[in-house]
């Protein structure tokens, strides 16, 4: 069988086409290899034409590696642009074209910020010294520069490595400028490669003179003014268009300082530094000696003005709120407009005051520089805030963007957590011994072990062992999964910050900001309504309509935890002030309070937040630089601050008592009864205004405006405030 097939026609062709085929490969893959050989010869022969020796060699191989890197920099630089490239996706010139007008919770002006429209004085309108002043000071090679000073940048390293320190700055007028409109002042390198790239992007868009004048008129000059223009209306009485020479060179010397060399703070410093000024006209080349005699000999003299608080902390953050408001839609294209917030002057003022006095008397002894701290009623409405030590020197707000763990002050939101598992009641037992998750073993404050004890108490001795316990129990004896239901309670109530699910997350290892930490410990407060915290009460146009309120614009607050657990949990915080960590923060006999402390690992931060029934908020301390501090924990200097200031801030007003620690009955009439008032001790508050009064003041406003409108919020009939004292009137 098999030698007929073999024998057949069919076979035989197809024997001969296989070979064929064979062939026709080898032929292929021998003419494909002699191709390549010739074309690799040729190449070759080609390229020896090239062939360099010796130092020709060198600066080839140089010129090809500085091509490789130029390359692989465009690269790293194209990633690192993307970041910068974001911020100018949207009409970047329109987010900063808001000219607002603030207004305090009883209706007094407290500050501007923004562009002001009706005055903005054009750059040729400038006196010629005022623009020499300001270059010869902050950028002398501004018009030949592309946006970064390579040679003024080289030459301020110079100097700074020279002297130790940092003498001058390396930054052009076009980095500052990119600066102020879309960066903050923090101090990153994330921060500085964006401001870079910033400035490139600023000088492709737009000239060096409109480069210039909006950095005249959006650069903070001291005493709450932005822009020069304003600045010579603060401290000269009078428009830039008529300042001398000797109040421009005073006026350029701020823009390093303001609150250094602001002339109604220090003015021997204000006057120094404008002779410094002044010689930088002579050395830059823009004026003679000759010309700049008589402003030496006659320094400029500004007008009396007090060093009233202005409020900026608050000013930023109303401003904020009402950017994010217009980009929203909700007020339509007005960009002129008054915003009413709930400011409270006072109470800013006194925590100012606080603040100063108790780092300027312990702030040597704790090792600390810096604190931030926020203020609100139960509903969020804002009542002050501190976003640092000095505003002049950093305007970059602490308590609304800085991210800082809140150690021990993050336990209530795991408490909070464990009474809606329906396992836990602040009266359960559970037993404070050595604890580990895998490698990670927690200890306590105090190196110790208490034993078996109720919940409450573990919570009022602030125990580590115990909250990493409840997490693990939150997920039955799975700690991950306790731990995501926990950040789950921190979302509910407004915690937006990235919460890192560590082991260590419940003794308040990941960071938060102060101000949604202060909104979370609302919630206890309110009985469990989530709280957003908001400056603006109503925002109206500058033709006196109303654009904005919150009572009626606002989402109402919603319940996003169980009334029942806010009570079982408000008895265990109110035990912490009472019996454990918290008790400098007591506000005495018929004030309850709930509150928590709290201090991270190696002394870098220390918090107090707690409220009343009526406010609270949180207050942190701590340095810029993550430094340790010396021994400072949240009970005390912190615990200490917030007392203070609420202590003023409830002087001589009605009481309201805590939701979750109130009766049922207490709470039915809670709306309708008056509450009592306390005397704590604090400093008088002036004199607080009727119900009735505001209400009348508010119907006569509207009817000198001539608008029909609906009456501006008012203080409810149980928590009145007082206004601000007549010292303290309108500022500009």
């Amino acid at each position: 069988m098999l030698e007929r097939i073999r024998s057949s026609r069919l076979y035989k062709r197809i024997a001969r086409l296989l070979l064929a085929l064979d062939a026709y490969i080898d032929s292929s893959l021998f003419d494909s290899s002699r191709g390549a050989r010739e074309t690799y010869e040729n190449f070759s022969a080609f390229m020896h034409r090239f062939q360099v020796r010796g130092l020709r060699r060198i600066g080839v191989e140089l010129g090809c590696e500085a091509l490789t890197l130029s390359l692989g920099g465009a690269v790293v630089a194209a990633a690192l642009a993307v970041s910068a490239m974001r911020m100018t996706s949207d009409d970047w010139l329109k987010k900063q074209d808001l000219s607002i007008t603030v207004l305090d919770r009883y209706g007094a002006v407290v500050g501007q910020r923004g562009i002001k429209h009706d005055d903005a004085v054009p750059l040729d309108q400038y006196p010629d010294y005022v623009i020499k002043a300001v270059l010869a000071t902050e950028d002398r090679r501004f018009y030949e520069h592309f946006g970064i000073d390579v040679i003024g940048t080289l030459r301020a390293v110079t100097v700074n490595a020279r002297s130790a320190g940092v003498v001058q700055g390396g930054s052009s007028i076009t980095q500052q400028l990119a600066k102020n409109v879309f960066l903050s002042n923090e101090r990153t390198i994330t921060r500085k490669i964006n401001e870079a790239f910033l400035a490139l992007w600023l000088e492709q868009r737009l000239a060096k003179q409109e480069i210039l004048k909006l950095y005249l008129d959006r650069v903070y000059m001291g005493g709450g003014t932005f822009g020069i223009q304003a600045a010579a209306e603060f401290y000269f009485g009078k428009s830039v268009r008529d300042v001398d020479l000797a109040e421009a060179a005073m006026l350029a010397g701020l823009f390093k300082a303001p609150a250094k060399y602001a002339p109604h703070v220090n003015l021997p410093a204000a006057r120094a530094r404008a002779n410094d000024v002044l010689d930088n006209l002579v050395v830059a080349g823009f004026m003679t000696q000759s010309q700049i005699v008589a402003a030496q000999r006659n320094p400029a003299t500004p007008i009396e003005r007090s060093r009233d608080q202005s409020h900026d902390w608050y000013l930023d953050f109303a401003f904020k709120e009402a950017q994010r408001l217009a980009e929203s839609g909700k007020l339509g294209d007005n960009r002129v407009l008054v915003i009413r917030t709930a400011l409270d002057p006072n109470v800013q003022k006194r925590a100012e005051e606080v603040v100063e006095e108790n780092l300027r008397e312990s702030g040597r002894a704790y090792h600390v520089k810096q604190n931030a701290s926020a203020f609100m009623d139960i509903d969020g409405a804002v009542r002050a805030i501190i976003g640092g030590r000095d505003y002049g020197v950093s305007q970059f707000n602490r308590a609304t963007e800085a991210a800082r763990q809140p150690g021990s002050s993050f336990k209530p939101y795991v408490y909070l957590t464990a009474l809606m598992s329906g396992k836990f009641k602040p009266t359960t037992i559970v037993t404070d011994r050595p604890t580990c998750i895998g490698n990670y073993c927690v200890h306590n404050y105090n190196g110790g072990y208490a034993g078996s004890l109720p919940l409450s108490l573990a919570l009022a001795k602030s125990l580590n062992t115990i909250a990493i316990q409840l997490s693990i129990a939150i997920g039955n004896g799975d700690s991950h999964a306790g731990r995501a239901k926990i950040i789950d309670t921190c979302r509910k109530l407004g915690i937006t910050t990235p919460l890192e699910d560590t082991p260590s997350l419940p003794v308040g290892q990941s960071d938060v900001i102060l101000l949604e930490h202060a909104a979370g410990y609302a919630a206890f407060a309110n009985g469990g309504k989530r709280t957003i915290p908001y400056a603006a009460t109503e925002i109206r146009n500058s033709r006196g309509e109303l654009l904005y309120e919150h009572d009626r614009d606002a989402p109402p607050q919603e319940q996003v935890v169980p009334f029942e657990k806010i009570a079982d949990l408000d008895t265990m915080m109110k035990r912490v002030v009472e019996e454990g960590t918290g008790g400098r923060a007591q506000l005495g006999p018929g004030v309850d309070v709930i509150g928590k402390t709290g201090t991270t690992n190696g002394y870098k931060d220390a918090w107090f937040c707690g409220f009343t029934g009526n406010m609270g908020g949180c207050v942190w301390y701590g340095n810029d630089d993550n430094e340790t501090m010396n021994n400072m924990t949240g009970g005390t200097l912190p615990a200490k601050t917030w007392h203070d200031i609420m202590a003023y801030a409830h002087q001589g007003i009605a009481i309201k008592p805590i939701r979750g620690l109130a009766s049922p009955a207490t709470l039915a009439a809670l709306d309708s009864a008056p509450a009592k008032t306390v005397e704590l001790g604090a400093p008088a508050r002036p004199a607080a205004l009727s119900r009735g009064a505001l209400d009348a003041l508010s119907d006569i406003e509207s009817k000198i405006k001539g608008v029909d409108v609906k009456r501006a919020a008012a203080p409810t009939a149980a928590n009145v405030e007082p206004p601000p004292a007549p010292s303290r009137g309108r500022r500009r």
